[in-house]
């Protein structure tokens, strides 16, 4: 936290140096509780959400600072990745898998996959491409080839939190798990596409550099799958052998919350992807782990765990409204007024842009080889309803900005402080515009949420259907049956579970 804060309010000077800590820390804490509690009455009211609240919430606590301090110091508040990937984005991840509905996960995990995966592809070779052609236009000049396929991945990052508050669960189920899926997928393949190119040394791209991201993803993506599936499992033969409950269940909350994090942390110890090997930890947990404690225990965790992702959740929005009032890096910029309004539209217009040239195709994929010709599972008004939800960008777009473009959260390259605050007011411009936006257009287009919605009666079985789609369906099918046997045979009877 020492690094969080770096000045109080008053921006006074005092020889106790705890002194000086408690101050801005007690600050952060008040106005964090003050956050929640205008988050929970606005939301009530309709007004807005929480995340919103929090960063608005931030950017007026940030200028309240600056002007106290009458600009004397630039370092209000600076954003420091570590802390958000090591400890704000591991208790989000995991509670997502540890929370997450899994039979309507894997029923949808083909548009998941496509979308998650896939998207992310086509969205960061859009992105990418287009700011390699409009950025020189537009009088900014410097940047390394690594750089754009950095932005690329940057900009591809969806904020899944503000997208899933602007459609409510209770209403579109299957939509909603399709965007949650979605998201949680997403934000680990740009993560890992980001960590690709930045290992490969690229000069130029061409085929070569294409197949070596390609190989180093695909390494990636499935290293950290399978790290945290075995975490998950050596956790729930560990809590079903040593059964920590008969004696203290803070020893099995204990245990699942170290573990938990431990994956993440070897998993980042090792180059891997933090936040696909918490999140896929977390589904085992949840499927595994979660029937070896206590009764008391399991509804402990599912509560803690859901707490500490609010907590984190909240403390990311109002930790990145605080930070952009930092004075210093917009110093820092040399681009002149309509050249940054340039930059800002250029690259909100690429990610609406990068987010359309993979839903509606990938939707189309999707309805031809799991829906019916004559009942398509995602109709069009859905697919625009997935195109805007997919629009916010968020902390990970932030912090992945200063990884590329910062040495330790400071930067002396006004190139590259022109990028990190463009990231910045393209975070806010999405998080608060586009969400407004979506909402009031997708209660515009909800006849789309009783297609969405469980079905009440079987379909008619003379649906003429294409060969290709019965048989993915048949193996779908048989793949889920065979799964079901064999957990029930030999998984669950040795790490936990009902069978």
């Amino acid at each position: 936290m020492a690094s969080l804060v770096t000045h109080s309010l008053m921006g006074s000077s005092s020889n106790d140096a705890d002194h000086n800590l408690v101050v801005p820390v007690s600050l952060f804490v008040a106005v964090l509780c003050v956050c929640i509690v205008l988050g929970h009455l606005l939301r009530e009211r309709g007004w807005a959400n929480e995340s919103i609240t929090a960063l608005i919430i931030g950017c007026i606590t940030g200028t309240v600072i600056l002007m106290r301090s009458r600009g004397s110091n630039p370092h209000i508040l600076r954003f420091d990745e570590d802390l958000f990937f090591i400890y704000l984005l591991p208790p989000i991840i995991f509670n997502a898998g540890f929370q997450i509905k899994k039979k309507r996960f894997f029923q949808n995990i083909v548009a998941i996959v496509l979308f998650g995966v896939v998207g992310v592809f086509i969205s960061s070779t859009v992105i990418s491409a287009g700011s390699w052609w409009l950025f020189p236009k537009l009088g900014l000049l410097g940047l390394r080839v690594r750089d754009y396929l950095a932005l690329g991945a940057i900009f591809s990052s969806t904020d899944t939190v503000c997208s899933l508050q602007v459609l409510p669960e209770d209403v579109t189920p299957i939509l909603h798990s399709m965007i949650f899926g979605e998201g949680v997928v997403n934000d680990a393949t740009a993560v890992v596409l980001f960590r690709s190119v930045q290992k490969i040394a690229v000069s130029h791209v061409d085929g070569i550099s294409a197949v070596r991201i390609a190989n180093d993803f695909l390494y990636l993506f499935s290293a950290s799958t399978i790290l945290g599936i075995f975490t998950g499992l050596l956790t729930a033969y560990a809590m079903k052998v040593l059964y920590f409950g008969r004696h203290s269940t803070d020893r099995e909350i204990s245990l699942m919350v170290l573990m938990a994090y431990l994956s993440y942390v070897l998993s980042e110890f090792l180059d891997l992807s933090g936040i696909l090997t918490i999140f896929f930890c977390g589904i085992i947990m949840s499927h595994y782990a979660w029937h070896n404690v206590s009764e008391s225990s399991g509804i402990t965790t599912r509560h803690a765990f859901a707490t500490m992702s609010f907590v984190a959740q909240t403390f990311i929005f109002l930790y990145v409204g605080m930070d952009a009032l930092d004075i210093e890096k917009w110093k820092m910029t040399k681009s002149s007024f309509w050249t940054s309004i340039g930059i800002y539209s250029t690259i909100i217009s690429l990610i609406l842009l990068g987010r359309a040239a993979f839903v509606f195709p990938l939707s189309a994929l999707s309805n031809y080889l799991i829906g019916d010709p004559e009942n398509p599972v995602l109709t069009f008004r859905c697919q625009l309803v997935l195109w805007l939800c997919g629009l916010m960008r968020g902390a990970v777009s932030i912090a992945l900005t200063f990884n590329q473009f910062t040495l330790s959260g400071v930067t002396r390259n006004p190139l590259h402080a022109t990028m990190i605050t463009s990231t910045i007011i393209v975070v806010l411009f999405t998080t608060v515009v586009f969400s407004f936006l979506a909402k009031s257009i997708i209660s515009f287009l909800v006849p789309c949420y009783v297609q969405l919605s469980e079905p009440s009666s079987p379909k008619p079985v003379n649906t003429p259907r294409s060969s290709l789609t019965s048989l993915l369906e048949r193996r779908a099918n048989g793949i889920h049956l065979f799964w079901r046997r064999f957990d029930n045979s030999y998984m669950r009877p040795v790490f936990g579970g009902q069978i």
